[in-house]
């Protein structure tokens, strides 16, 4: 098996150089040949709007599908995006010289602020038409509003902030419910809470921005033209309608934490992304005059919520004093800067402009961009025409920037959708790994690739890296699909050659214990693993010659337990002479055919373990299987070892009930052996029914016999029925016995005689006890004086036996007067029973005129009739038909033929002439007389009362009407 692997490693080497032709002449090293990586659409799709202004477009917002346009000097358009064709215009109603400056839309599109260049602003509900004017606020050119979105509603805004032109930012609420409908003042207060100021003074306020983060804890975000100041405080709980006085005024004695940046544009602009509606924004980009300040949101940092900052500049074609930007947007990976004639998109993650949009000069200059938060849509404007950007999975290149970066986790969260692109991150990414020596990830990589498997392989059989080697395997091994057998062979076999390479290298190095130990306990994981069972099984031999090639028997052992071939386990057990270790092995696992196949060996030397665990088996083991092994056992045992093979014989004979005639007669071969006394106990619980006597009786008659076991063939005898053998040798040891047997034959008196006098000789001739042969005269019944006299020598006097010859003679005499009484008594009965029939003649009935039939209730003198001695009367015809259904099949027959004959009877003779005499003999010559058949007729029809008999008893579960007619019986009722 090592061979065939060197040849293998040969072949890497040899297929390197292909690779490398294949290179040349631009063949892909990927699995993943001519595939296009991405369809080629744009990332920010452009899309003019179909509206022609009659006035010019002087500000646009957009929130919530709610955008909001002013025309001209007067006029605001309001459209709801989800019903464009239904616009709605709004008259400002003013008469002065006074412009729109502003316009601020909160983000659920009900409230518009209108700011004016007279620093005045103006209200319009998205519920109402009739613009309103904010009082308070007069005298204040609004630059920016931060919205409350924690508490505002469609009719109240909530505690909100505005930002003005001399720095001030003030807290204002408005309110359009029924209370103040109808009031001159719908803004219900308005005060100044704080003032930005730069190094030259007070300095407007770009932007606003309120956020909320854990623990009640409120960040606020101002920005001037060159400075980003931070607000943060916490708002006592309950106390959130009362505004954001409280976090300024923590500020008063001080300036909050700001960022600062030389250059100027006049003003800046910062713009946030938030992923999802209703959640808090992630990231943020704020334009001011050095570039772009980038960074994410931490809402868990304490002073700052601003976190990885980092500032991309311009790129290069944007001079701030020539073409500064006008309006930033904020999207996922990019942001947008507007410029009077384009649109450019920088990637936030490199500072590269991935896209650029030119607008044609007849649509005029650019105006202003601005995103709907919860679309995710781009609106640009000039004064005549309206754009709107759609924005395209924008993720779909995100994965190159991050792997060019080496943030691999990154890159392939962005690409696992696509497995092309994924190929390419984890091939650079194993790449990387290895160029800066991280071998064992970089297999691991490599191992999800669709690179060559022979190029990456040797690529680490090179620099000498096994360990990552093996890991590249595993990995690959891993992903294997079931179908490619031939791969998962190769596999396998090759990771088993490594792992026992190295596992014999550390295994000699004392240093390296705890890696060995790791590594072993590896090498085992992987012999277990269930995806690696089917293929470890049907190249089990490859992998038992590369065990034993390298003498690990301890893992041959392993591994034969995982792919369950206990037989080779035993079997290593046996040859170590580790008997034990080879019990517990068919213990654990329970299998039959391994217990037959080693039981022999196993019992030879641990004999009372052997029969404990067959014990334990119970009756999963057939013992006849198992008896070659106690015979060859105890042919060579001694006694004390014999009684193993005679405990589980019992425990088979008595706890499981075995009937296997071969397992009953070992067990007597082995009471015969060594226990006598067990096995005369053994005959008797057995019984003496040969049908349920379980061993052979032929072949224990046999046995006990050649062992001298007299009173056990005696037993087998009575059981054989072989009485006069069993009398014969039971004479030899015992007579109690033998007399035991003679009284077994109780249905042959006879052979039972002969017995006893086969006894009584024995006594009389061989023991020559007198009285012990009187003994047995009163033993047996049938044993007469006269039938043992002549079994007595001549020179016995009579006086052994006078006493039982006057008894004898005794005994005739009661028996002849027993006899006279017998014959008197029957003399007497024959007189009775004579009397008897004589009164049964000369009895009689008498029957009134009136009586009448018990079945037809007519008169009875009527017709010929019947009284039985109950007192019940029926007319010989009416009785016929109540007896004969109920009659067996052969009485209705020999009724009938009764009938047929009494009818012949009864008709006149034909012949006028025939005389008298010749009828007289024919009737004589084997016909029966008249009488003799009506007498015949009585005996069947009227043998009992049809009333008071049998009859009636066994009709009793018959129902009242015959269920063939008791449709018929129902509809005569109805």
């Amino acid at each position: 098996m090592a061979s065939i692997l060197d040849e293998y490693e040969d072949s890497l080497h040899r297929s390197a150089s292909v690779q490398q032709s294949r290179a040349s002449v631009g063949i892909p090293h990927s699995g993943y040949v001519n595939a296009r990586l991405e369809k080629e659409t744009p990332i920010f799709n452009k899309q003019r709007i179909d509206f022609a202004p009659p006035e010019k477009i002087n500000s646009l917002v957009v929130s919530s599908n709610q955008l909001c346009m002013s025309l001209g000097k007067d006029t605001l358009l309001r459209i709801d995006l989800g019903k464009p064709d239904e616009p709605n215009q709004v008259e400002l109603g003013r008469k002065d010289e006074a412009r729109v400056y502003k316009m601020f839309l909160d983000h659920t599109g009900s409230h518009l602020l209108i700011a004016l260049n007279t620093s005045e602003c103006l209200y319009l509900n998205r519920s109402v038409q009739k613009v309103r004017a904010l009082s308070r606020w007069k005298g204040h050119l609004i630059e920016s509003v931060g919205w409350n979105k924690f508490l505002g509603s469609e009719t109240n805004t909530g505690p909100i902030l505005v930002g003005t032109s001399q720095g001030q930012i003030c807290e204002a609420e408005i309110s359009v419910s029924e209370g103040s409908l109808f009031s001159t003042n719908p803004d219900q207060y308005f005060r100044q809470v704080y003032t930005l100021e730069e190094e030259s003074g007070p300095a407007p306020v770009c932007c606003l921005e309120i956020e909320r983060g854990i623990e009640g804890k409120f960040f606020i975000i101002a920005t001037t033209r060159k400075r980003l100041f931070q607000f943060v405080g916490k708002v006592p709980e309950g106390t959130e309608q009362q505004g954001f006085s409280s976090i300024f005024a923590m500020h008063a004695d001080h300036l909050p934490s700001f960022r600062e940046f030389p250059a100027n544009l006049g003003f800046s602009e910062i713009a946030f992304y938030t992923p999802k509606l209703r959640s808090n924004p992630r990231s943020f980009a704020w334009m001011m005059g050095n570039g772009v300040l980038y960074g994410t949101l931490d809402y868990s940092r304490p002073d700052s919520i601003l976190s990885d900052e980092r500032v991309w500049v311009y790129p290069s074609d944007i001079d701030i004093t020539v073409n500064k930007p006008i309006s930033i947007v904020l999207t996922q990976f990019h942001f947008l800067l507007l410029l009077p004639d384009r649109v450019k998109a920088v990637c936030t993650l490199n500072g590269q402009v991935v896209f650029q949009d030119l607008f044609l000069e007849k649509f005029g200059l650019l105006t202003r961009m601005i995103k709907d938060p919860t679309v995710q849509q781009i609106w640009i404007h000039t004064e005549k025409v309206v754009f709107r950007y759609h924005v395209q999975r924008e993720s779909r290149d995100v994965w190159k920037m991050y792997m060019n970066m080496n943030k691999f986790d990154l890159a392939k969260e962005y690409c696992k959708d696509r497995p092309e692109c994924l190929d390419i991150v984890l091939a650079k990414e194993a790449e990387h790994c290895f160029q800066n020596k991280r071998y064992l990830d970089s297999a691991k990589c490599y191992a999800l690739t669709q690179n060559y498997f022979e190029e990456i392989a040797l690529k680490f059989i090179e620099a000498k890296q096994e360990e990552a080697l093996m890991e590249f395997l595993i990995k690959k091994l891993s992903n294997l699909k079931p179908s490619e057998k031939t791969q998962t062979t190769l596999l396998t076999t090759w990771l088993t050659e490594l792992y026992l390479n190295w596992l014999g290298i550390l295994e000699g190095d004392p240093s390296q214990r705890n890696l060995y130990l790791d590594t072993r306990e590896k090498f085992r994981t992987f012999l277990s693993s269930p995806k690696n069972k089917d293929c470890l099984f049907n190249n089990r031999a490859s992998i038992y010659e590369l065990l034993a090639s390298h003498g690990d028997t301890e893992h041959m052992v392993y591994f034969a337990v995982i792919m369950q071939d206990y037989e080779r386990v035993v079997a290593h057990h046996c040859q170590h002479d580790e008997y034990d270790e080879a019990l517990n092995v068919l213990s654990r696992h329970r299998d039959e055919k391994l217990f037959y196949k080693f039981s022999p060996v196993l019992i030879q030397h641990i004999p009372k373990k052997v029969v404990d665990a067959w014990i334990s088996m119970g009756s999963r083991l057939d013992a006849r299987n198992l008896i070659p092994a106690l015979v060859n056992y105890s042919q060579s045992a001694s006694t004390q070892q014999i009684n193993e093979a005679i405990r589980y014989m019992e425990f088979c004979v008595y706890q499981l009930e075995e009937t296997q005639q071969a397992i009953h007669n070992y067990l007597l071969s082995l009471y015969a052996l060594c226990r006598p006394d067990s096995l005369l106990s053994y005959l008797e619980q057995a019984g003496t029914n040969p049908n349920r006597i379980h061993y052979d009786l032929k072949y224990a008659l046999r046995l006990c016999a050649e062992h001298g076991h007299h009173r056990a063939c005696v037993h087998i005898y009575k059981v054989m029925e072989l009485y006069e053998e069993a009398v014969d040798l039971a004479l030899q040891v015992d007579v109690d016995l033998a007399k035991s047997c003679a009284d077994l034959p109780e249905d042959d008196e006879e052979l039972r005689k002969k017995l006893w006098l086969k006894i009584a000789r024995h006594v009389v001739q061989e023991e020559k006890d007198v009285k012990k042969a009187m003994a047995c005269l009163s033993s047996c019944a049938l044993l007469k004086i006269e039938d043992v006299l002549p079994f007595f020598p001549d020179f016995v006097t009579i006086d052994h036996f006078k006493e039982a010859i006057c008894n004898s003679l005794e005994d005739y005499n009661k028996h002849i007067e027993e006899l006279k009484r017998e014959m008197e008594e029957a003399t007497q009965s024959a007189k009775r029973i004579r009397e008897d029939i004589q009164e049964m003649r000369n009895k009689y009935g008498s029957v009134e005129p009136q009586e009448k039939c018990a079945a037809c209730d007519f008169p009875l003198l009527n017709r010929p009739f019947y009284l039985f001695l109950c007192g019940h009367m029926f007319h010989y015809d009416c009785l016929l038909q109540a007896v004969f259904p109920n009659l067996p099949a052969y009485k209705q027959a020999k009724l009938e033929d009764l009938q047929k004959k009494l009818a012949t009877t009864s008709q006149p003779s034909k012949s006028h002439h025939r005389p008298k005499d010749a009828d007289t003999i024919s009737l004589g010559k084997g016909q029966q007389s008249r009488e003799q058949i009506k007498a015949d007729i009585d005996d069947i029809v009227a043998a009992e009362c049809v009333y008071c008999g049998e009859l009636m008893i066994r009709s009793i579960d018959k129902p009242f009407i015959d269920p063939q007619k008791y449709d018929e019986e129902m509809q005569s009722w109805l």
